[in-house]
């Protein structure tokens, strides 16, 4: 995010990364664009998502707890979601596809009316989503209550996608864990 006037995509699965190259190949400018390794799951029905460079897009609504997420976290957050609905918490799941340019009415939208936040990013949690965020609130003069999920700022570890995700607690029940957190 702190390069000027680069773009930063993160898309969350197979759809989103086909009609984001389709997308970067159309846009004047430089782009980055993070990838998935391995293999790529499918999240989002190609039929009905539509991929915006700079639009974040509410996957799920909810009134107690907002989930915002990025890249291979988008997934497990609806996941985690689903989780907390089955104890009564109703999590909205904003996917922010495209770290910067941010879109800040969407996401300022949802903090207005769902004060309690979790970020989830497959990412250092310096300089990230989590930032955006948690600057946004401020300079809008939100009061929210903000957990990030995330790598801390370290040296990371390299390893399978399942020790990282463990090692690091990037998982299902992390994120569920985050939400309950937020909302004490």
């Amino acid at each position: 995010r702190s390069i000027p006037n680069l773009t930063v995509i993160d898309p969350c699965d197979a759809t989103e990364v086909a009609q984001a190259t389709q997308a970067i190949a159309d846009y004047d400018g430089p782009v980055y664009m993070r990838l998935l390794r391995g293999q790529v799951p499918v999240v989002l029905d190609e039929h009905t998502h539509k991929f915006e460079i700079g639009r974040a897009k509410l996957l799920r609504d909810g009134a107690d707890v907002a989930i915002i997420s990025t890249g291979l976290m988008t997934g497990r957050a609806l996941e985690a979601a689903a989780e907390l609905a089955n104890t009564g918490v109703k999590a909205a799941v904003l996917h922010v596809a495209t770290i910067k340019p941010f879109d800040r009415d969407v996401v300022a939208a949802l903090l207005q009316r769902v004060p309690c936040v979790v970020t989830a990013e497959n990412h250092v949690v310096t300089g990230g989503l989590g930032s955006a965020v948690a600057d946004l609130a401020v300079e809008a003069g939100l009061r929210v209550r903000l957990h990030k999920v995330g790598i801390p700022d370290c040296f990371c570890e390299s390893g399978s996608i399942p020790y990282l995700v463990k090692h690091y607690q990037l998982g299902v029940p992390d994120i569920a864990a985050a939400a309950r957190e937020v909302l004490r």
